[in-house]
């Protein structure tokens, strides 16, 4: 019997070491894996937000939106030219009242 136990313990203590050394192996490749995936997660967030600038900086300039100054001073010539028109007899005061509401209505 002697032999049975000392066989038994040294198969009991092969087998302890076998299964502390396979949980330190897949620990170490656990954690190899999970920083080679961060890596690789980092690379291709840097990646997008670099091809992101990219379109931000390649997307043409949208067209100025006509001034609200650009449309006061074509109807302050408008005006101008209405008044000299008047003034030189041109235009009747009805008429004058008339272009003038039709231009500040416009």
């Amino acid at each position: 019997m002697p032999r049975l136990l000392r066989g038994m313990a040294r198969t009991a203590v092969v087998a302890g070491t076998a299964t502390a050394v396979s949980g330190r192996v897949q620990r170490r490749q656990a954690e190899r894996y999970a920083t080679r995936d961060a890596n690789i997660y980092a690379e291709r967030e840097q990646a997008y937000h670099e091809a992101e600038a990219q379109q931000v900086q390649a997307a043409p300039a949208p067209a100025p939106a006509p001034t609200a100054a650009a449309g006061q001073d074509d109807m302050l010539n408008q005006l101008e030219r209405l008044g000299k028109l008047h003034e030189q007899g041109v235009l009747t005061d009805d008429e004058f009242a008339t272009q003038k509401s039709r231009i500040l209505a416009g």
